[in-house]
């Protein structure tokens, strides 16, 4: 089972999402005071849809989640790597200030894969996410809403 951490007490309130984590163990590595958050456990299906951004979990009712699908069209190399940025952004910010995280080999590594990316050999326009991308091509894929 997965698990979905929501804003608690905010039950049917769209984008409570805060973070994702595909175990236990994840769970555990992620930056929270677990009683602050609704922890809600799910299916992996789920959770493996939500990783490759093909789907969005909105809100949360008691424990059950409603998500919705997420259409991506990357029309052109620009509008790829302005996503992109964002991502890399918020992953320097972690990785500047949890060099000692469990996890920081991880994100540091993706992030290395980011960067490495070269948006030419993309054939535009790209329908699909980043991240099921780099799954489609074998390549270790994160949600940032996977980071700690």
């Amino acid at each position: 089972m997965s698990f979905f951490v929501f804003t608690k007490n905010r039950d049917d309130v769209q984008g409570s999402i805060y973070k994702i984590a595909k175990n236990q163990s994840d769970l555990d590595n992620l930056n929270i005071i677990k009683s602050d958050y609704k922890i809600i456990q799910d299916l992996e299906l789920d959770f493996n849809l939500i990783q490759l951004d093909n789907k969005y979990p909105l809100k949360y009712n008691n424990n059950t989640i409603t998500y919705s699908n997420v259409p991506h069209l990357f029309k052109d190399k620009k509008t790829l790597n302005a996503s992109l940025e964002n991502k890399k952004n918020l992953i320097q910010n972690f990785i500047n200030n949890n060099e000692s995280h469990n996890l920081f080999q991880q994100w540091s590594n993706y992030l290395n894969q980011l960067n490495s990316l070269n948006l030419d050999n993309i054939n535009y326009p790209l329908n699909t996410s980043i991240e099921q991308y780099f799954s489609d091509l074998g390549q270790p894929s994160f949600n940032i809403l996977q980071l700690p």
